[in-house]
């Protein structure tokens, strides 16, 4: 039986125990997220997928914020979810440390990354993207969502979702399920 990390206002650091819970494959990582309602879909995704989502403040909104919980239905209570206070804490306390950083800085796309298990994708702000000194001090560690389309970048919520499914598609998690 594993154990299932829960982090709210309301009960911080709080283990349940989860016996359908599978090992997880890789972490999501959203510095700074100012949208609550793709940080609520982004939750959603993570239960679905059993993967931990670990958000850094300042948050732009309170977590237990009305759109947040809506956009993550009534699965949210399933979410493993760790709210940090800064980058600096999360990687200290990471178990890993095999970041990926999406932005559309990047010349490398995704599609071309060896995504290997344990990793945490790091995304950025709505607004902003990750600031200049992770592509600056990580670049051979950024990647991009290859877009043939004339838009600046995606939805994060879509983002996250089609590196997630990516991730699981090519570590063939299918045949495990």
């Amino acid at each position: 039986m594993l154990l299932k990390s829960v982090n709210s206002k309301l009960k911080p650091n709080v283990i349940k125990l989860d016996p359908i819970m599978k090992p997880h494959l890789h972490q999501i990582c959203l510095y700074e997220p100012e949208i609550p309602n793709n940080t609520g879909n982004i939750g959603r995704t993570c239960v679905g997928t059993n993967t931990p989502l670990n958000l850094i403040e300042p948050l732009g909104f309170d977590i237990t914020e009305k759109k947040v919980r809506r956009a993550g239905l009534d699965y949210w209570k399933h979410l493993d979810l760790s709210i940090h206070k800064s980058w600096e804490e999360y990687v200290s306390q990471s178990s890993t440390k095999n970041f990926t950083y999406f932005t559309t800085h990047s010349e490398r796309s995704f599609y071309d990354h060896e995504i290997e298990p344990n990793e945490v994708f790091v995304f950025g702000p709505e607004t902003r993207g990750l600031p200049k000194s992770f592509l600056e001090q990580f670049p051979h560690k950024c990647v991009r969502l290859p877009m043939p389309g004339p838009v600046r970048s995606l939805n994060l919520s879509n983002a996250v979702s089609i590196a997630l499914f990516e991730a699981l598609r090519r570590h063939d998690i299918h045949s495990r399920l």
